[in-house]
């Protein structure tokens, strides 16, 4: 902060004019935000440790996904074999009693109307599936 000393032209008295400069200010808080970004990765990286052994059972896995297909003529395959429509509620709903979060593989041919495929989304939602992934072909490159 800088006093300039100034005179009033109208009485000759000096007069204090107080003006903040605030460019060293901007300038030492962007080298400080600079800093920052860059530290700030360094500081989260893993600290090798030596863990303790110990005697708790491993933890099970959860069960491999159901693979569920549709294919361009409306057929149903659930895990490889064929079913219907009619079967397909009491299916999953016995397949996700032991585990309700277990995930459900949707694979669809290209060739279906959108409706089709958002109506199977929607009857897999009232049969309580609450994790679905849609499977893809990757491109070619």
């Amino acid at each position: 902060m800088s006093l300039l000393m100034s005179t009033r032209a109208d009485d000759g008295l000096p007069q204090q004019n107080a003006e903040i400069n605030i460019t060293p200010f901007i300038d030492v808080v962007l080298v400080l935000l600079i800093i920052f970004m860059v530290t700030a990765p360094l500081a989260l990286n893993e600290i090798p440790l030596r863990l303790p052994p110990s005697a708790a059972q491993p933890v099970q896995l959860p069960q491999s996904p159901l693979v569920l297909s549709l294919d361009r003529d409306g057929q149903l395959a659930l895990d490889g074999e064929a079913i219907t429509r009619e079967a397909l509620g009491a299916l999953l709903e016995a397949q996700l009693s032991a585990d309700p979060q277990r995930v459900v593989y949707l694979r669809a041919d290209t060739a279906l109307a959108y409706g089709e495929v958002s109506a199977l989304l929607a009857e897999l939602g009232v049969h309580g599936v609450v994790r679905i992934a849609l499977l893809t072909e990757p491109t070619p490159p």
